[in-house]
């Protein structure tokens, strides 16, 4: 009981203080209006950033690069230095890696038993693209933009493009399902959802973006700018890499195994 109170008491000690500190907390000097911050997390327009001199890129695109580059590297190593150790009787990082890729294993199983081998493989590639390139968010990496001032790095698929290529190439893959299983009627069969990468775009587009947009509107106004906004982004972004994860690789694997059952003649 003793424990308890003083628990409690420590965690009403710590509120106050936070309290307090962000009340003291003076102004940042804004000096562009919330609409203003609003729409550059968006469009990027005063945020771009030059990629090698060459082109001037979102700073989404850089994202994807260093995601990218971390997935295959961690690939690689995993390849050469990790399974060649596994064992009969599995370690815990042995474990992580085999419940990881038996989970997608399993989904793709689940809702396609007919055909799915690729299926399995691009949901984990996906899966994974989409859970470390949100958690990406949270190193809080940045660069400097073409105009001299200093960016953090959003995730890959807060950025429009992202997203609506990733939706694409989701659909492109349930389509070859159809096409894999019925020939030239999967097309039609395929064709059917065509409203599908519209919606995985912005399901992906909105959700992440919406983190985003709430933790820049904690940490402008001055009295929310104070611890607030580690606890609002950590929150939003373990959730959205989560769920996001998790709607994007099951509702291509549903889609991917009606299109890809065999059509039966009557």
């Amino acid at each position: 009981m003793n424990h308890r109170k003083r628990g409690i008491a420590f965690w009403l000690l710590a509120i106050l203080l936070l309290l307090a500190g962000a009340l003291l907390t003076g102004s940042p000097g804004r000096t562009e209006s919330v609409q203003e911050a609003m729409r550059d997390a968006v469009l990027h327009d005063t945020g771009r950033i030059s990629l090698f001199g060459l082109k001037e890129v979102n700073p989404g695109m850089i994202s994807a690069i260093f995601t990218t580059v971390i997935l295959l590297a961690a690939a690689v190593l995993a390849r050469l230095l990790i399974i060649p150790r596994f064992q009969y009787v599995p370690g815990k990082l042995q474990l992580l890696l085999e419940e990881t890729v038996g989970l997608f294993d399993r989904m793709a199983k689940e809702n396609s038993p007919h055909r799915n081998g690729f299926l399995g493989l691009y949901i984990f590639s996906a899966g994974t693209y989409i859970f470390v390139g949100t958690l990406s968010e949270l190193l809080g990496l940045q660069v400097i933009t073409i105009h001299g001032h200093p960016i953090t790095l959003p995730a890959p698929l807060s950025d429009i493009n992202a997203a609506i290529a990733l939706g694409c190439l989701s659909y492109l893959v349930i389509l070859s399902g159809g096409i894999a299983g019925n020939g030239v009627r999967g097309i039609w069969k395929g064709l059917k959802e065509f409203s599908l990468p519209i919606s995985m775009s912005f399901r992906l587009f909105g959700a992440l973006l919406s983190g985003l947009l709430v933790t820049e509107l904690v940490y402008y106004f001055v009295r929310l700018s104070f611890v607030l906004p580690v606890v609002v982004g950590v929150m939003f972004t373990l959730l959205h890499a989560v769920i996001q994860t998790y709607v994007l690789t099951m509702l291509t694997a549903l889609y991917y195994g009606e299109v890809s059952e065999h059509i039966r003649h009557k």
